[in-house]
């Protein structure tokens, strides 16, 4: 069951709007982050492993356990279990439209841990839209500062918290790309999730006396499920889906992987519109500057040969 070419883009599009109302939908949960973070992946967890069950079955979907099993595990536990303890917790300080935007960082940060784990030279675009991600990261911990001393709030642990976030993801999108490269993209990431849900569960119980029984999910009110299903089915079971699935059957999948970047537009207008969140003079050129940096690749080559052009003329 593979996304035909011709709906490549459209798929990575919407596995984007998952992605970008994942914060959005946190929030309106109203559930502690900590706790929200086991619901999610336990039940997300689970849902993957039944579209991959269905589509690549039983054999395929465990063969990575059996020759890269220590490997799954501690990458599921540090960029699963921890990654997305570090973004749920982060919602319970700083706003959506803060989360949204420091998260969106991520394919910026694969560069640096390219470099460390594989020791590749970053480029010229590289270092640039790096610099850029950390003008936006700097605006954004300025914009906590402010917010704590003048508005008393600690959005700057929210911050920190989802830079934590996208540090660990980065990391662990180059640690487990041999793996998805030998078994598929869906079967490792449903063996993750379910993984990283699991040691959500038991890291929560013990590091917050927080022990999620999932039996008990129809136990709560209406509004409280609704939110849970939504964010484990949608924001994470189907998103995860169409944004994998979209990628690999995309003829350019760099190009198509750009649309990841629509991310904290898409999530500042949901705040605003649906939270009444208020977009702060910082947050917006933090945006302006993390969205701006993918202009900046896709056009780069264009407008490092326009400067070539002009030094010749000069």
């Amino acid at each position: 069951m593979n996304i035909p070419v011709r709906f490549a883009y459209v798929a990575v599009f919407v596995g984007v709007l998952g992605h970008a109302s994942s914060e959005f939908v946190a929030a309106g949960s109203g559930i502690a982050g900590p706790e929200l973070s086991v619901w999610r992946y336990l039940f997300g967890g689970a849902g993957l492993m039944v579209l991959a069950l269905l589509i690549t079955g039983p054999r395929k979907l465990f063969l990575p356990l059996r020759t890269h099993a220590w490997e799954m595990l501690w990458l599921s536990i540090v960029g699963v279990s921890f990654g997305y303890l570090a973004f749920h917790w982060a919602l319970d300080f700083a706003t959506v439209i803060q989360v949204a935007t420091v998260v969106t960082t991520v394919p910026i940060f694969v560069g640096l841990a390219n470099r460390v784990i594989g020791g590749q030279a970053l480029t010229a675009v590289k270092i640039v839209t790096g610099l850029c991600a950390v003008a936006g990261l700097v605006l954004l911990i300025t914009d906590g500062v402010l917010d704590k001393l003048v508005g008393g709030r600690d959005s700057i642990w929210g911050v920190l918290l989802a830079l934590a976030c996208a540090t660990i993801g980065a990391f662990y999108a180059v640690r487990v790309k041999p793996v998805i490269a030998q078994y598929g993209a869906l079967n490792v990431t449903a063996l993750s999730m379910m993984i990283g849900g699991l040691g959500l569960w038991v890291g929560v119980g013990f590091g917050f006396s927080i022990w999620v029984n999932p039996l008990t999910l129809f136990d709560r009110p209406m509004s409280s499920w609704g939110w849970i299903l939504t964010l484990a089915l949608w924001n994470t079971t189907i998103t995860q889906f169409l944004w994998f699935g979209g990628l690999a059957a995309a003829a350019d999948m760099t190009r198509a992987s750009y649309l990841f970047f629509l991310k904290p537009i898409i999530a500042a207008a949901l705040a605003m519109v649906f939270l009444g969140d208020q977009l702060s003079v910082l947050q917006a050129v933090a945006i302006v500057v993390v969205t701006g940096s993918v202009v900046i690749e896709i056009y780069w080559s264009k407008l490092a040969a326009l400067a070539l052009r002009r030094e010749k003329q000069a």
